[in-house]
């Protein structure tokens, strides 16, 4: 039989569906063998069970050029191989992108063109976050008949990659698409035209990838579709954009020629499942003992202050002390960008900064939040990051108005984040910083690629001077946090306000203590599992030591599955409560 090689886009549809239609062995025109990179068969899930999950460590080369490999699954059954390559001087990010030939391009290229007519979207579905998931669902149906309509014989997996290259083309970033789903990236650049994309890995740093955007218009159509989802503009007038997608990665557009060398888009993608303070406790970024001291001062509402220097971790400690608020307090976040996230069983409201309209109107400051946010009877305030005089002034002024506050800033010690605050260009006077009751220090150590608590102190403030009291410390050489020295006023703050003795401060850490360590051994720490525990500490709490005490994890584990010795444990749990 002659095989159909090419035909041009101007060749008429259906002469393209009844060649396919009327000979199966032409169906390789839309099917698995014409999706593939030069003709190659690509990998296509038969089941859907794992759809959207990356399967990590996957090994498919046994080359000792090849460092890693695994997959990246995304919607629609297709399964994206990457490899991780060293390559003379340079580590490269290998993703094998499937190819569609051109007769497959004609037949979407023509599906697109009824999709446009078919699916009608409104200004308020394109901004509406909520909207998006009913977009994606229509859309699905919408391009599942067409091309079944077209092509009777088309299988259910070859419908299902065709309509996810439908969905990332139409509603989404193109092959972009699949770097935002590989959850071992942190940031995804495209420079340019001009060079390869660059993406920052999780376990590599850095590394070039083995694709690039053909053209500069490519990536101005990627921004505008960015910026359209917020109802703003990026256009050569005002060439700057600071948004973020539907799934909270932030995304930072330069245009041409603020850009020199050319359009460059900035993607920082969003923790789908964020560190808990078990996972920090179990790779040694923060110390028991700490995680306990921080448990005990955000139940009992003293002021915190995390402090580092630039991607030392602040963020994420700030977020895993969060699920440590009792359920009943009210808590308002304002962050230039959403990064925290908080178990669904806190009561929160999350706001954001604006930027200003291309006439300069309609910006929403984090100062305008936060003094917003002071009306909006909070019981506990997160500043994402102080970075003005005015933001300081008004955060201090929030502490001693009975406000729980926690905020990040940058700082690399205890001593100098004292310096940083009571200097310009944030100048508070040195009497304020008795308001706050912790300061914890980040360190990225950039050798060993690692994170860790440096130190956690507390300000002793001596008329109109003001240091920093060092409680706990972290030492290179073993990697491990001693204690530094006593506090010198944590715990008489903690008594004065909630009239525990010492003694009964002690069994209060104990308990924690004792709580952590039941997660950290049984490996209970997703989001929603330390939810669950807090939300039993603050509503049942002998409850959850009787279960902890018995390692009956069943309470609160998201995990089906138990051992014979956790259901031992549960019936002798449940035949003392009854």
């Amino acid at each position: 039989m002659k095989k159909i090689k090419k035909i041009e886009r101007k060749e008429d549809i259906e002469t393209i569906k009844k060649a396919v239609a009327g000979n199966p062995e032409n169906k390789k025109l839309v099917n698995q063998d014409s999706l593939s990179k030069d003709n190659v068969k690509p990998k296509v899930l038969p089941e859907k069970k794992d759809i959207g999950k990356i399967v990590k460590g996957k090994k498919t080369d046994k080359s000792r050029n090849i460092l890693e490999s695994y997959f990246i699954k995304s919607e629609g059954n297709m399964d994206v191989s990457v490899k991780i390559r060293k390559k003379e001087t340079m580590i490269i990010y290998d993703l094998e992108i499937p190819k569609v030939d051109t007769a497959t391009e004609v037949l979407l290229e023509d599906v697109r063109n009824e999709l446009i007519s078919v699916t009608t979207v409104g200004m308020r579905e394109i901004v509406d976050p909520d909207a998006v998931e009913g977009i994606r669902k229509k859309f699905v149906e919408n391009a599942g008949a067409m091309l079944e309509k077209k092509i009777p014989t088309i299988e259910k997996d070859t419908k299902g990659v065709l309509v996810n290259k439908l969905m990332q083309d139409m509603l989404g970033l193109g092959e972009i698409e699949f770097l935002v789903n590989d959850s071992n990236l942190e940031e995804i650049v495209i420079p340019s035209a001009k060079e390869p994309i660059r993406v920052y890995h999780k376990k590599y740093g850095w590394l070039r990838t083995s694709f690039s955007i053909k053209k500069e218009d490519e990536i101005i159509n990627y921004s505008n579709i960015v910026a359209r989802r917020v109802g703003r503009q990026i256009t050569v007038l005002s060439p700057l954009l600071d948004a973020h997608l539907v799934s909270g990665d932030r995304v930072n557009a330069v245009l041409y020629p603020i850009s020199t060398k050319g359009n460059t888009l900035t993607i920082r993608r969003f923790a789908r499942d964020p560190y808990t303070i078990v996972d920090l406790v179990g790779n040694k970024t923060i110390d028991l003992n700490i995680a306990v001291l921080l448990w005990l001062a955000v139940e009992y509402e003293m002021n915190v202050i995390v402090s580092g220097g630039t991607a030392s971790g602040k963020t994420v400690i700030l977020n895993a002390m969060m699920p440590f608020i009792p359920p009943n307090h009210r808590i308002l976040s304002v962050e230039d960008t959403r990064e925290l996230m908080l178990p669904d069983f806190l009561y929160w409201t999350p706001l954001v900064t604006r930027s200003p309209n291309p006439e300069g109107k309609g910006a929403v400051t984090m100062l305008d939040l936060l003094v917003n946010s002071l009306r909006m009877r909070p019981d506990r305030i997160v500043l994402g990051e102080m970075r003005r005089k005015e933001e300081a002034m008004v955060m201090f002024e929030a502490m001693h108005t009975g406000h729980s506050v926690y905020a990040t800033m940058h700082a690399n010690s205890a001593a100098e984040t004292v310096n940083r605050l009571t200097n310009p260009p944030l100048s508070v006077p040195a009497n304020l910083l008795g308001a706050v009751n912790l300061n914890v220090v980040m360190f990225r150590d950039r050798r060993r690629g690692i994170r860790r608590v440096l130190q956690v102190g507390e300000f002793n403030v001596n008329g109109e001077r003001a240091d920093a009291n060092i409680i706990y410390r972290w030492v290179p050489e073993g990697d491990k946090i001693i204690k530094h020295g006593e506090t010198s006023k944590f715990f008489e703050d903690i008594s004065r306000n909630t009239g525990m003795t010492q003694v009964e401060i002690d069994k209060n850490l104990a308990d924690k203590k004792e709580i952590l360590s039941c997660l950290i051994k049984n490996k209970i720490r997703s989001l929603s599992e330390i939810g669950k525990v807090m939300n039993y500490y603050y509503s049942d709490k002998e409850l959850l030591l009787k279960n902890v005490r018995a390692n009956n994890i069943k309470l609160f584990s998201d995990k089906k599955e138990t051992t014979k010795e956790n259901k031992k444990t549960n019936v002798k749990v449940n035949s003392e409560e009854n």
